[in-house]
């Protein structure tokens, strides 16, 4: 059973798959479960009781015929309630902890098997969904799914206990009642289907709503610099409505439910006062058994009330599944390799005939590309965007799978090496820096298993020039750096990834843009820093500001999915191709101060 969310799914074999799954889920408690139940059992048992009181107390009570009715009854009526009390607390307690106890495995299973999805999966898919199922999918399984259970098992053992009280009273009553239910019974249903459209249409609004809630968040400063006020409020405001549509649907639905099948249950009593009423000008009824007849008909209104009610509830819960389960479902990365990794890579590297085309993508991203690197040199990789730089490296890690052609490290194909293995070997520094939460010394350690000598931390920062700063902070390493580091600057955040590649000691290491979003200033300070990082390791460096290239021990030029070029900096310049028409266009205004000196300069190189 794998649905898409956003499919409908009323079929009943795909329910009975969300239940099984469920029942699955709540059965790893079943103990505590079970006793929850009977707990529950025992409380609805002891309603009836007080319907089954008033016939002995109208009938011998009152009159007298029973002196000891004057304690013995309110005893016992207190004792009842003290029963059903405690039982009822303890019962809805109980179940309470099986609850908490499902959505606690669920967010586990749901977050380990997030983190295992593959990077083509992580980029398909809607962030907004991705939380929404944490936040408000998994707490109604886990919470709708006991509450289901709860009320259908002591409301219908109450419903069944009242019936067999009002049998023992009046069969001739009782019938009328019966008669009268299924009715009510059908109408619910034409509800019940109407709320499970409701609710699906309403868990892909959430979804969407947190989606522009978040880029409002994210984007703001491109909200107030580019004046998108009235185009993010018209977003939000058309979700936000679209919501309170389905809100008012769902309430309508639910609103209506409830009276239609009273309005059944009122006939059905009108029609028994009637007969109750020709029985007793007959003597078929005595005051007491009507009365008793009465107060368990009464009693049992509420209870065929909650189980009319709980059918919204129990949709709700299984669209909520449907999109938890979904996810569990969700294929995680192949892991197909056996070999551990003994010791470092060499750090030799090979594409051969590397071919890959994005799903519905009109033509190949890279096309049969080929080339080594040797252990310890530095290979630039440069070209126009699109030109396929970035999915050849993200091939490397195995985040993006070649769909022809291999790569081979140390002359194994990176395909036969376990994940974590391969990935023990590689370390990257981008553009896109993410921190985590925590401190300084929390996200340069990040990774490593057990505590990490403070000396190794601070020799990390010394290295990627950030260890004047740090020590500078209130805190030192210990500061805080607050979510994704964002009271940090560019330049800052960059040498504290590269603090984090040191501490990795990697053999094969992949910079992705690192320095494009810094100014020349900072650009200097991170690139003496990566010069310490790279020294010693395979580097691939993928770049469009070509000034962080020159030293490279070979630059490859890709366009169009293709080697267009393959030298160093000096011969590619020397040849006048592609390179050196990018090279001309990035330098000619804003990197050389003068024509002359732009001249002198390139017969320097």
């Amino acid at each position: 059973m794998k649905p898409h969310p956003d499919q409908a799914t009323d079929s009943r074999p795909v329910r009975r798959e969300l239940w099984r799954q469920i029942y699955i889920r709540l059965g790893k408690d079943w103990k505590v479960g079970l006793l929850a139940l009977l707990l529950l059992s025992v409380a609805s048992a002891t309603q009836p009781l007080l319907a089954v009181i008033m016939k002995p107390l109208l009938d011998e009570g009152f009159t007298g015929a029973q002196p000891s009715y004057i304690w013995s009854i309110p005893l016992a009526v207190v004792g009842i309630m003290l029963v059903r009390g405690v039982t009822t607390f303890l019962g809805t307690y109980l179940m309470s902890w099986v609850a908490n106890n499902m959505l606690l495995g669920l967010r586990h299973d749901m977050f380990e098997h997030l983190l295992g999805m593959s990077d083509d999966t992580f980029r398909s898919r809607d962030r907004g969904r991705l939380l929404n199922r944490f936040t408000i999918d998994a707490g109604n399984v886990s919470g709708l799914s006991t509450e289901v259970i709860r009320v259908i098992v002591r409301e219908s053992l109450t419903v069944v206990a009242l019936l067999a009280v009002l049998l023992y009273m009046s069969w001739q009553l009782t019938l009328i009642v019966l008669v009268m239910l299924p009715l009510s019974v059908l109408t619910g249903r034409y509800f019940v289907r109407r709320l499970r459209r409701i609710n699906r249409d309403t868990i892909n609004m959430n979804a969407e709503l947190t989606r522009v809630v978040s880029e409002g968040i994210a984007g703001q400063r491109v909200v107030k610099l580019f004046d998108g006020y009235a185009r993010e409020r018209e977003r939000f405001g058309y979700v936000n409505a679209r919501l309170r549509r389905f809100a008012m649907r769902a309430a309508s639905a639910d609103s209506a439910m409830s009276p239609i099948s009273q309005f059944f249950v009122a006939l059905s009593v009108a029609i028994v006062v009637a007969v109750a009423l020709y029985q007793a000008n007959h003597q078929g009824l005595t005051v007491g058994s009507f009365a008793a007849f009465m107060a368990a008909l009464g009693q049992i209104f509420d209870p065929l009330k909650r189980l009319t009610n709980i059918a919204g509830a129990a949709q709700r819960m299984l669209v909520s599944a449907e999109s938890v389960f979904t996810l569990i479902d969700e294929p995680v990365e192949s892991d197909t390799g056996t070999q551990e990794v003994a010791g470092r890579f060499a750090g030799q590297i090979a594409f051969q005939a590397v071919t890959h085309r994005f799903p519905d993508a009109s033509r190949d991203t890279l096309d049969a590309v080929t080339f080594s690197v040797q252990s310890g040199q530095t290979v630039a990789l440069v070209g126009r965007s699109g030109s396929g730089k970035t999915t050849l490296v993200n091939m490397l890690p195995r985040f993006i799978e070649p769909s022809s052609g291999q790569i081979l490290i140390d002359g194994v194909d990176v395909r036969e090496f376990r994940l974590n293995a391969l990935r023990a070997q590689l370390s990257l520094v981008s553009q896109d820096v993410v921190l985590f939460e925590g401190s300084i010394a929390d996200n340069v350690a990040y990774g490593i298993q057990g505590d990490l000598p403070e000396a190794r931390i601070r020799a990390a920062l010394e290295a990627a020039s950030l260890w004047d700063f740090v020590e500078s902070l209130p805190e030192g390493i210990h500061t805080q750096v607050g979510n994704n580091a964002n009271a940090l600057s560019g330049g800052q955040r960059q040498r504290l990834a590269i603090a984090r590649a040191l501490i990795k000691d990697a053999p094969i290491l992949i910079l992705d843009e690192a320095t494009s979003a810094l100014d020349n200033e900072a650009e200097r300070q991170v690139q003496a820093s990566l010069e310490r990082l790279m020294a010693g390791r395979t580097t691939l460096v993928i770049a469009h500001r070509l000034s962080t290239v020159q030293r490279a021990d070979r630059i490859i030029v890709l366009d169009q999915g293709r080697i267009a070029e393959s030298g160093t900096h000096t011969d590619l310049l020397a040849q006048g191709g592609l390179y050196a028409s990018l090279y001309q266009l990035q330098f000619r205004d804003d990197v050389l101060d003068t024509p002359d000196r732009a001249a002198g300069e390139a017969v320097d190189a």
